[in-house]
């Protein structure tokens, strides 16, 4: 009785008379897991000290009643370099491999509505030693007034630890100090990365030619055993050096196998040789083996920057580098300029012409060209003049100018682009001048001007060319800002004028502008023309689903509004109640064309229920749904969880799980949360309205677990159903399951409900049956999916013994408004729902 008591009282705001004393919650921290050592240290402040790898595992003892809930928190230690909060909400917190990033002070905090929370921490201090890194510099510099050079080295050791290291340099066996050679020094720099301590070699005598050992060591604290590395220092050492076998340019051809030799010619001890290529990898099949790379059979792809680093720790790295070229022409483009001084536009008589050609080749400055008419080359003279790098058009751009054109000029031109004495396939592009030659003019067909497509079928804009030559068409948006077509570029290319579309969105609606390329035609302004493009698509409308809550005898107004949709007007406006068809309510006095109400004045029980208003556009349909109930006073609660209380009607958080799922309304949210994804409300449409909601933004990664786990159910049916409202929108979308944990014999977990992916900015209803085979609990499980945009929310969940609601058979029979006078279908009785709820549980 005690425990069903305590059940019914993370249900209802009342108290159990009786059945037990209420004492405030208590906490204490105690760890279970691999700690080096908890100590009180001299601010009698418990300090958890745990070696980096190893699993840190803290357990919350509390005590109270009821019994407290418990939430972890962490602020950021001295081994975090930044501000870091987790929340865990089981009584014990688990971090398996702990990294010295979670080091800091973790708080455990139990609550249970009794008193004041009870609050304890413990500072977490995470050990770990890397292995140090010893580098050589030296310097050399002349001393006035003296015939020698002094020689200074430096050897500077640097380690990263927690906590702070030892060091210890040796020379040979012998450990080195100030007090013991005044040719030594050893200090710490001031601006370093990681712990840092510099042994100064000070006017270097033969003695200094020795074995030098940088041991470090954290005191074997957490048993981390020391760390060491040597250097053996000679009058060899030196810095490496290095020089290429090939220029720092290298052109070849493709198809070649190429080989570069990276030498050493300097460097002790002997430097390790990488070669990279920026910015991306090495090349497919090319092998780095020393100093030498091969390239094999390469193509013009492979052209780039290519580096040949040395290392070994003593002075900087050498570096070396190719530019790699791998000669390659393609796209041959050619130009028509009529006379630029009398600003002509078309091919005149007794004016100037130009033509020119261009290509885009590897390396560009090497491209030659040759101009022919009729089939010869062309010669010059003083009125057929041949100019390379003209200022107006692109670079190593060749150019055929005709003086004072004539009849005997016009002829076919050919251009012919090549890399004189390489095996690269010359290009060419052939212009003919006639008569006939003339500026291109663009049009779009009759009829084509706007486009009507529906959303998610095929579609073609077409524009057409005419003139000779016909140059191509270049599509680009006009009225949206990034201006980016379908296909994500901002300007695309087509040969025939057509732009063709796949797969229709909504996105797409809007003005396309299609123009003259001025290249392969007239170099002159652009010719353009607009094609209008229309998507049509179904209704988008307000709200999808509400939970309408209102007094006996109070009216209710249910509205649904067009928000979205093309066209953007209503059809038609259908009325269901539970399924069945209602008359098609009056149209108000000044009728609005974007929604569709219906009034119920007054509210009774026998017109409480299921409400679906579905508005038509002629291009489809889309649905408001609303749950009307009728309670005895505007705030009498039902047995369904809206989830109001902080309390989340007696929910936890599992204890299993990589993160929680979190209690918000639309004043709670964060401002910031990432758009397109997670609810503006909750199912009420009140700002004030709570709902159970996952964040999925970092630090979340894929296939991270959130689980709300229900209070323990007596079983006392044979058949169960479980309702609630889900929200899943956002583009990552992982999956939403439910789960019964079933307690007959154990704890066993079996999957009730699974849905995936993206479903839209609504909220939408599940009814799922269940039929436990003893005590059982049910579980929401949220699954991150593979981005932030993942965000899931639920709302009004009950639980019901019986079967859940089926559709009905013929949702097309027209009944009359409930509470009109006329007969109508019984509806659901709604009398003391709660009470019914509550002697359920009682049995």
């Amino acid at each position: 009785m005690e425990v069903t008591c305590l059940l019914l009282l993370t249900l209802v705001p009342m108290y159990c008379k009786g059945q037990g004393v209420y004492a405030p919650a208590q906490a204490q921290i105690v760890h279970a897991g691999q700690a080096c050592v908890v100590k009180e240290d001299n601010i009698s402040e418990r300090v958890y000290t745990i070696r980096e790898g190893d699993t840190l595992v803290l357990q919350c003892l509390v005590t109270g009643h009821p019994r407290p809930q418990v939430r972890w928190t962490k602020t950021a230690g001295s081994a975090s370099d930044k501000f870091q909060e987790t929340s865990v909400f089981n009584e014990t917190l688990r971090i398996e491999r702990i990294a010295r990033t979670q080091g800091g002070r973790y708080y455990c905090k139990a609550e249970n509505g009794v008193g004041v929370p009870a609050i304890k921490s413990i500072r977490v201090d995470v050990q770990y030693l890397d292995e140090p890194v010893l580098t050589v510099h030296q310097t050399v510099s002349d001393v006035r007034g003296s015939f020698y050079q002094e020689k200074t080295v430096f050897l500077r050791c640097t380690v990263n630890s927690n906590p702070p290291a030892r060091f210890i340099w040796k020379r040979g066996s012998s450990t080195l100090s100030h007090s013991q050679d005044d040719g030594v020094d050893i200090y710490e720099p001031l601006y370093t990365q990681g712990e840092t301590k510099v042994l100064k070699l000070k006017n270097l005598r033969p003695q200094d030619y020795a074995s030098y050992t940088c041991q470090v060591s954290v005191r074997n604290v957490c048993g981390i055993p020391d760390k060491a590395i040597t250097f053996r220092l000679t009058n060899t050492t030196a810095p490496p050096a290095l020089k290429l076998s090939v220029n720092e340019t290298l052109v070849v051809n493709p198809g070649e196998n190429v080989t570069v030799h990276c030498f050493l010619t300097g460097g002790d001890p002997q430097p390790q040789v990488l070669w990279s290529h920026g910015p991306g990898a090495l090349p497919l099949g090319s092998r780095a083996q020393g100093g030498t790379l091969t390239i094999p059979s390469v193509r013009a792809q492979d052209s780039g920057y290519y580096n040949c680093t040395a290392i070994n720790n003593v002075g900087n790295p050498a570096k070396k580098t190719v530019n790699l070229l791998v000669r390659s022409m393609r796209n041959a483009t050619f130009q028509i300029t009529p006379d630029v001084i009398k600003e002509s536009e078309s091919i005149q008589l007794g004016q100037d012409l130009k033509l020119s050609c261009h290509v885009d080749a590897v390396p560009q400055e090497k491209v030659s060209y040759q101009w022919y008419k009729n089939g010869k080359l062309a010669r010059v003279s003083d009125r057929l003049l041949v100019t390379r790098n003209d200022p107006e058009l692109p670079a190593v751009t060749s150019s055929l100018e005709l003086i004072d054109l004539r009849f005997s000029d016009y002829g076919t031109y050919l251009c012919v682009a090549s890399f004189q004495g390489a095996p690269v396939p010359d290009l060419s592009v052939e212009v003919n001048i006639s008569s006939e030659t003339v500026p291109p003019t663009i049009s779009v067909p009759k009829g084509r001007s706007v486009v009507m497509v529906r959303e998610g079928s095929s579609v073609e804009l077409q524009c057409e060319v005419r003139g000779k030559p016909r140059p191509p068409v270049l599509w680009s948006r006009v009225d949206k800002e990034a201006g980016l077509l379908p296909s994500g570029a901002t300007m695309e290319e087509t040969p025939d004028g057509k732009l063709r579309v796949e797969r229709v969105s909504r996105e797409m609606s809007g003005t396309y502008r299609c123009q003259t390329a001025r290249y392969n035609g007239f170099n002159v302004r652009s010719r353009e023309a607009q094609v209008q493009l229309n998507v049509q698509f179904p209704p988008v409308v307000e709200p999808t689903s509400q939970d309408v809550r209102q007094a006996l005898g109070r009216p209710v107004l249910l509205r649904c509004t067009l928000l979205r949709g093309s066209p953007l007007r209503i059809a038609s406006a259908v009325w269901r109640f539970n399924g069945h068809l209602l008359p098609t309510p009056p149209a108000p006095p000044n009728e609005a064309p974007d929604h569709a109400e219906l009034r119920l004045d007054p509210l009774t029980r026998d017109s409480s229920g299921s409400y679906e208003c579905t508005i038509s556009n002629d291009v489809g349909a889309a649905s408001c749904l609303f749950q009307v109930s009728a309670t005895n006073s505007p705030n009498l609660s039902d047995n369904t969880c809206h989830f109001e209380d902080e309390k989340i009607c007696g929910y936890t958080q599992d204890r299993a799980d990589n993160f929680d799922w979190t209690r918000q309304n639309a004043l709670t949210q964060n401002p910031k949360r990432s758009p397109n994804t997670g609810p503006p409300t909750d199912i009420s449409g009140t700002p004030e309205g709570y709902y159970m909601f996952i964040e999925t933004s970092r630090p979340r990664e894929l296939g991270d677990r959130a689980r709300l786990v229900s209070p323990l159910y007596n079983i006392s049916a044979k058949l169960y159903c479980v309702s609630f409202f889900y929200h899943m929108y956002g583009k990552h979308i992982g999956s939403l399951n439910l789960l019964v944990r079933s307690r007959n014999k154990g704890a066993l977990e079996t999957h009730a409900w699974s849905l995936s992916g993206n479903r839209g900015n609504s909220w939408q209803q599940a009814h799922v049956p269940i039929n436990p085979s003893g005590p059982f609990q049910i579980i929401f499980e949220g699954v991150r999916g593979s981005g932030y945009l993942g965000d899931i929310a639920i709302d009004d969940v009950s639980l019901k013994k019986g079967e859940c609601p089926r559709k009905q058979v013929d949702p097309n029979k027209v009944v009359v408004m409930p509470g009109s006078g006329a007969p109508c279908l019984p509806g659901p009785l709604l009398s003391g729902p709660l009470t019914i709820f509550l002697l359920a549980m009682l049995r």
